[in-house]
């Protein structure tokens, strides 16, 4: 096979087994490019057969030169840059895969896509990914048998090892501590009983509800934007319930649900949050407490957040002074709540040295058989870190899109389909399947 040339947009920990994945097959060559050159650089060098270069995605001209020159474009950058980046991708023939779902402006290049020949690949994550793949298997087998899937649950959630579990936050970061935040704020619609209900985005930690998965952990599970439509996608007309979302260990989200509360998860930018401004200076501003005291500050906690019991509130009270929204330490000030806290967060909710961190998914069917009888099917996946190794979410992340990459790449029919394609048929569900486990990326199936 004639050399193959990859251009991989991002060098954030996903892009490592992405590229180690990408570098077994020794006709592929890969350009990885960051805007940051020395954080390319570092995960080029000592790596045969990649090139590390400078590129701001923002910067269309420079970003559609380098598409231009290469046969695939591996969007590993934030998904909103995404439908630029296929756009472009498509008026230069160039093959596209993100481990992202589609979006609107994606699901748009559909009709310029098949005119071109051109694979614009999706969804080939973890969550999203992983998760459809084995969704649709266990799916197909029940129907195959004369089953209906009743209700359907999906929750994923990346996470420290309990052992790293040590904050009150009960989270460690191992990507960006603003979009870890966001996604806790995000509108949940899903289906109950046959009747929709939506939760906004305000309420959605106060939703959260104990959750088993497997012993040795205590979960608490919330919904996560819109489930609804997975009833199509996954061909279960007939179920009543379809719940898609997210995990967290218990004391999670009853923290972040106070600082929804109390203004901290704000984009808005405040005129006053300059630097040298004090954490207790920010508290006081974003909840109208009368001083910097600490004790004013708590008052006026109480009378913001809604506590279940006096154990929650003391746990919470003492959450927010772990973070450090009662001192007078300088706030590392960057013009609006959420982000001058996560700048925080990332510095003191860091994995430490061979810490692991977890990636925790279940599916969850009730079946009911032509018998008459019925049955729980539980799919379930517990990935842990290597210290020293990959991180259990990069390489869910990483390696799953390394590997559908490939499969496009030698041309597999289940992938290479011009237009927008997603793992959502059993074809393009088993071909990644197959090659998944083969590097121990696998849910294991009981009936309960």
């Amino acid at each position: 096979m004639a050399e193959y040339k990859i251009l991989v947009l991002g060098s954030g920990m996903v892009a490592k087994p992405c590229v180690d994945y990408l570098l077994r097959h020794n006709d592929n060559r890969i350009t990885v490019a960051c805007r940051t050159l020395p954080k390319a650089q570092k995960l080029a060098d000592g790596r045969p057969r990649v090139t590390a270069v400078s590129i701001d995605v923002t910067s269309l001209e420079v970003l559609e030169r380098a598409i231009a020159q290469h046969d695939m474009v591996i969007s590993l950058v934030p998904f909103i840059y995404h439908a630029d980046i296929a756009r472009l991708a498509v008026a230069n023939n160039t093959q596209v895969v993100t481990t992202s779902y589609i979006s609107p402006a994606i699901r748009g290049l559909e009709g310029p896509a098949k005119a071109a020949g051109v694979t614009i690949l999706n969804e080939v994550g973890v969550d999203p990914g992983v998760d459809h793949c084995y969704a649709v298997k266990t799916i197909g087998e029940v129907h195959a048998k004369g089953g209906k899937v009743r209700e359907f649950y999906s929750y994923c959630g990346g996470l420290p090892a309990p052992e790293a579990s040590d904050n009150p936050l009960k989270f460690k970061f191992s990507w960006s501590p603003r979009g870890a935040l966001l996604s806790q704020c995000n509108a949940a619609i899903f289906l109950q009983d046959g009747a929709v209900v939506e939760i906004p985005n305000d309420k959605v930690m106060a939703s959260a509800v104990p959750y088993y998965v497997m012993d040795g952990y205590s979960f608490l599970a919330y919904p996560n934007r819109n489930s609804v439509p997975f009833r199509e996608y996954y061909r279960i007309p007939e179920a009543r319930t379809v719940i898609r979302g997210s995990l967290r260990y218990d004391g999670n989200p009853q923290l972040v649900r106070a600082l929804i509360d109390l203004g901290w998860l704000s984009t808005e930018t405040k005129d006053w949050l300059l630097p040298g401004i004090t954490w207790a200076q920010i508290q006081q501003k974003i909840t109208g407490a009368s001083s910097t005291q600490e004790a004013e500050l708590i008052a006026k906690v109480d009378d913001i957040c809604h506590f279940q019991s006096s154990e929650e509130r003391e746990k919470i009270i003492s959450g927010l002074r772990w973070v450090g929204l009662f001192s007078e330490e300088k706030a590392p000030a960057r013009g609006n709540p959420l982000d001058t806290l996560s700048a925080h967060l990332d510095e003191v909710c860091k994995f430490g040295p061979n810490e692991r961190d977890l990636v925790m998914l279940q599916h969850k069917f009730v079946v009911d058989w032509p018998n008459g009888k019925s049955d729980t099917i539980t799919s379930t996946m517990e990935l842990l870190g290597e210290p020293g190794g990959y991180s259990g979410m990069s390489k869910s992340v990483g390696i799953t899109c390394g590997i559908a990459a490939q499969l496009l790449i030698d041309g597999h029919t289940a992938v290479k389909k011009p237009g927008i394609v997603a793992p959502y048929n059993a074809d393009i569900c088993d071909a990644l399947r197959e090659k998944f486990e083969l590097e121990g990326i696998k849910l294991v199936e009981k009936t309960l």
